[in-house]
């Protein structure tokens, strides 16, 4: 069954990506990162997300965040689906961190990527192709899929829909510098590569 068990984000310096995340959202062993400049502009078509327990949560992971060096692409306030807000890492991932909670409900937090496809058909079909269950599907807008053990949830959204609600511009070109770390290497249809995940980081 292909499942994430890691994500590899291509940064100009690994060591310096591994301490802002370290030090804004405590990741360390679900996320990887190696050297590369592999040509990139815009948006890169993925965001990433902590789904926290209650706004307090949110807000001290976008505080952690900013003071390690990202930037505010949406400032946290309440929406119609809870509360939360975006920010850009220095190396240029887009991270959403938000609860659907008002109140304090627990100390679980979710880790979501989300993948901007140009076809959410065409993409399900792929995945549960490869031996991922759907968890939840909104027609051709949205489709979350059944994590199992792995650390790590995949969902997907339509492109412009997913910058939209990242607060960026949907365009972007070249590499979307992120690999995606599983039992299985393939490339999906919208170009994003999985590896398997005991694979090395670095290169």
């Amino acid at each position: 069954m292909t499942s994430i068990e890691t994500i590899t984000l291509d940064v100009a310096d690994p060591e310096a990506a591994a301490h802002f995340y370290a030090t804004a959202f405590g990741l360390g062993t679900q996320l990887r990162f190696r050297a590369a400049q592999d040509p990139s502009t815009g948006f890169r078509g993925y965001t990433l997300s902590l789904t926290v327990a209650q706004p307090a949560d949110a807000d001290a992971y976008l505080d952690a965040a900013v003071a390690a060096g990202a930037t505010v692409v949406k400032p946290a306030t309440k929406s119609l689906w809870g509360y939360g807000g975006v920010v850009q890492a220095p190396a240029g991932a887009i991270w959403k961190v938000a609860t659907s909670s008002k109140k304090n409900t627990g100390p679980a937090v979710k880790r979501l990527l989300l993948l901007g496809v140009a076809n959410i058909g065409a993409s399900k079909r792929f995945y549960v192709d490869r031996g991922l269950p759907v968890a939840k599907s909104f027609g051709p807008m949205y489709v979350e899929f059944d994590a199992g053990s792995s650390p790590i949830e995949l969902a997907l959204y339509k492109r412009r829909a997913l910058a939209k609600d990242a607060g960026v511009p949907a365009e972007g070109t070249g590499s979307h510098r992120l690999v995606i770390g599983g039992a299985a290497a393939f490339t999906d249809p919208d170009g994003f590569a999985w590896e398997s995940a005991t694979q090395p980081a670095t290169r």
